[in-house]
């Protein structure tokens, strides 16, 4: 039997009734990254060796009886998470030979429960691109179309599972950075409520890897199914002990409902600085379409919905307000003289970023007020809606596109070029309030590449949205593999 297409759930099964060992899905599973990802090039940094060592201890575990969540399942990990023994670099050439000593916390939680680690996947520059490619490690290609992007900066763990490398994958969301690649690739992935999972040892090389809090970015699962995510998460979550202590848990609410007729849906399809191109569309009609006929409550309109163009702005200062820290003297001075020279009118994205990045402290705060604002009409719309379902990028895969200077690509929608970083407002309508949301996949474009949307919840709710997936998954179909 061919295991590599096998969800989590199903491997753990058969691991559980003896029909397959760890060792033999490991090897199966290596043998088709050594066959296939020549031409993927999804994992960067393999570590088959220990990978093996941990098959042959887990299958060990199991024949003293142990059962652990992921007990012998193959895993991967974005390269970005420290492990130890291997290079941390985020891409980066001057910490190509950084090697931590200590797993992450998420790394070590994998190896508690049980999974095999077969080793890091490709991501983009320090983590700030749509596409993953880098000078260390090269392109990742998408699996359905290798002209095509897998999407940024998890980009390696989608295409490592759309290939079959590995049953789940862990990776992180800032610009939607877990959701994209998830959508381009046709798999599953999960953004958490901003906070709910601890991302030490998730830290821009040589660390130190400190139980900081981050703005807007978090960690979280990936997966080829929806219960899979929800399988991961669970492994994933619970508070950091260094900050917390280990008695204190948080847990999450159930689901709000168990059928997909009792869900009240906001389907949104619209934003005001880009439109959404005919693919993405259609697949949001076909979920909006399966809701209707499970006998959800769907609408497509809401004076409850927060403003998206102010959102807009306000996700896209906080997410360049922490970039110009590391940046030398004469760069912040310039950007703060360009910043100087925008009009007092000009409510455009790009210029929404430069003032982020000039943003003193008080000022910081004054945007933070806003957000929380946001956070408040969140709730309120919530009290009437079980979940909103909207794109993820305007676009399935585009083609690669390797300018040096972000600002001059373009990104292509039904025949019309907008900026590239525009595309990022969909990802920011959760992000910016700190939302959970699951991008699930909804069926093929008409040129054949994946098309995903995905599904935003209330916080600390994330139990919603990974629900409504799952249901919505027996409905419209989940993860095909590439032909």
């Amino acid at each position: 039997m061919d295991w590599n297409f096998k969800s989590a759930e199903e491997l753990a099964a058969a691991l559980r009734a003896g029909e397959v060992t760890s060792v033999e899905l490991t090897d199966e599973a290596i043998a088709r990254i050594e066959r296939d990802d020549k031409t993927i090039n999804a994992i960067c940094v393999p570590d088959f060796d220990r990978a093996r060592a941990a098959a042959r201890d887990a299958d060990q575990a199991r024949a003293r009886g142990e059962d652990r969540p992921l007990l012998g399942i193959p895993v991967t990990v974005k390269e970005c998470y420290d492990i130890a023994g291997l290079p941390t670099t985020w891409g980066l050439p001057p910490h190509r030979d950084f090697v931590p000593a200590e797993d992450a916390l998420q790394v070590s939680r994998l190896k508690a429960a049980g999974a095999v680690v077969l080793g890091k996947t490709n991501v983009p520059p320090g983590l700030q691109d749509i596409q993953s490619f880098n000078e260390i490690y090269g392109t990742t290609n998408n699996p359905w179309n290798h002209g095509r992007t897998s999407g940024g900066s998890s980009g390696g763990s989608a295409a490592a599972l759309a290939s079959g490398f590995g049953a789940l994958s862990i990776g992180s969301d800032l610009g939607g950075s877990l959701r994209t690649p998830a959508h381009f690739c046709g798999v599953y992935a999960h953004k958490p409520t901003l906070g709910l999972l601890p991302s030490r040892g998730m830290v821009p090389p040589p660390g130190p890897a400190l139980p900081s809090e981050h703005d807007l970015a978090v960690v979280g699962p990936m997966a080829r199914t929806a219960r899979d995510l929800t399988l991961l998460l669970d492994v994933m979550a619970g508070p950091d002990p260094l900050t917390h202590g280990v008695a204190y848990q948080l847990a999450l609410p159930p689901a709000r409902h168990d059928r997909i007729g009792d869900f009240r849906v906001l389907v949104v399809e619209e934003h005001p600085y880009i439109p959404t191109g005919s693919a993405v569309r259609a697949g949001l009609n076909r979920v909006a379409d399966a809701l209707v006929a499970g006998g959800a409550r769907v609408d497509r309109h809401s004076p409850l919905l927060p403003d998206l163009a102010d959102a807009a702005r306000i996700y896209r200062q906080l997410l360049f307000a922490g970039t110009i820290a590391r940046f030398p003297v004469e760069a912040r001075e310039h950007i703060q003289a360009r910043a100087a020279g925008l009009a007092a009118d000009d409510q455009s994205l790009d210029a929404a970023g430069l003032r982020g990045m000039v943003l003193s402290h008080s000022d910081w705060m004054g945007v933070n007020f806003r957000r929380e604002l946001h956070r408040h009409g969140w709730r309120q719309l919530f009290a009437e809606y079980d979940a909103v379902v909207c794109p993820i990028t305007p676009t399935p895969a585009f083609p690669h596109d390797h300018n040096p200077d972000p600002l001059q690509r373009r990104l292509d929608i039904d025949g019309a070029e907008y900026p590239y970083f525009d595309q990022l407002v969909w990802a920011g309508v959760a992000t910016m309030p700190g939302l959970p949301a699951t991008a699930v996949p909804t069926g093929p474009s008409p040129e054949g590449l994946p098309v995903g949307v995905q599904i935003i919840g209330p916080m600390f709710e994330d139990r919603t949205p990974l629900r409504l997936a799952e249901l919505l998954e027996r409905e419209i179909g989940g993860f095909r593999a590439p032909r």
